[in-house]
């Protein structure tokens, strides 16, 4: 470990923290970098400063030379522009996944690689290990499965997982908020960062609001009963509850709505009241844009496990792979499969995250 210099991007919150002081006691020569992604100047919601100031006296504590670096030029350009480009398209993309891709793996890395680091590492809950046998690097699921973050890591490559370190692979989280606690951080308690990061804790329509023009149109029962008003196509996704604002409506039952389709010719959103209706069901999927941890996908065709959501279980599934979109058969219908979301998939033992894409 001697001599070899690692990048931590040091984001303020406690992982960050516990890898960059594993790395520390581990021998390697640590440098903290905190990225500040998002413009939130006038933003009480994301607020960057606070988590910088946590991130400094970490590296403080352990005595690492500390750099802030502004990202949110190439946030803006290669995330957000996409995240607001394919709402308009009435998708539900994933900015996290995005970010992943093209900010931390990428500009961060070529930050790093400047700084002469042999290294990057993050506070990530994943696993990278080098397969002696096929000479590939393999992203594999870390021991708290609780706390598995590979489906927003799927499409890191070969050449970014050479560079990179996980150090909480092994490590379960009251262990790692004890080790923080042990070290005396002064974030050793800190919650845990939660929705996207430039949304923060606020209401995600107010959010959207402030970007996408609002359209507004009818809300309609499946007899096509019209029962309230929507603000527009591109704020709802399949299977939403929530700020549908309707009220009782008559002849209906007291009982929750929610998002079965939409009907963007008629610019209409269809809505029910069984969370298990059957039109919220489907028994496949065709994904796009498809990134492969190995550099290509693991065969032509085949079974293997899956995830549609980052917090849901494991789902069987076959594949067929053509050359540009591959074709997805569930076993079991899926609920509310989401244009724009990513569905990820994994080996059959559910250790392997082997890559993924896009939702069509």
């Amino acid at each position: 470990m001697k001599n070899k210099r690692v990048v931590v991007g040091l984001s303020g919150g406690v992982d960050s923290a516990v890898t960059a002081k594993i790395l520390v006691d581990q021998g390697y020569d640590v440098i903290g970098v905190f990225m500040k992604n998002w413009d939130d100047t006038d933003d009480k919601f994301c607020p960057a400063a606070i988590d910088a100031i946590d991130a400094r006296n970490v590296a403080a504590k352990l005595k690492i030379p500390f750099y802030a670096v502004n990202f949110a030029k190439e946030y803006w350009d290669n995330v957000f522009q996409y995240f607001l480009e394919q709402h308009q398209k009435f998708r539900t993309p994933n900015p996290d996944i995005l970010c992943n891709k093209f900010i931390k793996f990428k500009s961060f890395l070529h930050h790093a690689e400047k700084l002469g680091a042999d290294f990057v590492a993050t506070g990530h809950y994943a696993r990278n290990v080098f397969n002696k046998k096929t000479q590939k690097f393999e992203l594999q699921t870390p021991k708290d499965a609780n706390k598995d973050q590979t489906y927003f890591l799927y499409t890191l490559n070969q050449e970014q997982l050479s560079k990179t370190l996980f150090p909480l692979a092994n490590l379960p989280k009251p262990e790692i908020r004890k080790m923080a606690q042990d070290a005396e951080f002064q974030n050793a308690n800190k919650k845990d960062s939660t929705g996207i990061c430039f949304v923060g804790e606020r209401d995600y329509m107010t959010f959207l609001k402030k970007y996408l023009h609002q359209d507004h149109g009818d809300i309609v029962t499946e007899k096509g009963d019209k029962i309230g008003t929507h603000i527009g196509l591109s704020f709802y996704t399949l299977g939403q509850r929530r700020n549908l604002n309707i009220g009782g409506v008559r002849g209906y039952e007291e009982a929750p709505w929610f998002v079965l389709s939409k009907n963007i010719e008629k610019n209409q959103i269809i809505v029910c009241q069984d969370d298990n209706n059957p039109n919220l069901f489907s028994s496949h999927l065709e994904a796009e844009k498809l990134d492969w941890v190995a550099g290509k996908p693991p065969f032509e065709a085949g079974d293997l496990l899956c995830k549609i959501r980052y917090r849901q279980g494991y789902q069987e599934c076959d594949i067929k792979c053509r050359k540009e979109n591959v074709i997805v058969n569930f076993k079991t219908p899926q609920r509310a499969i989401t244009p724009g979301q990513a569905i990820v998939f994994y080996s059959l033992d559910g250790k392997i995250c082997l890559g993924g894409g896009e939702i069509r």
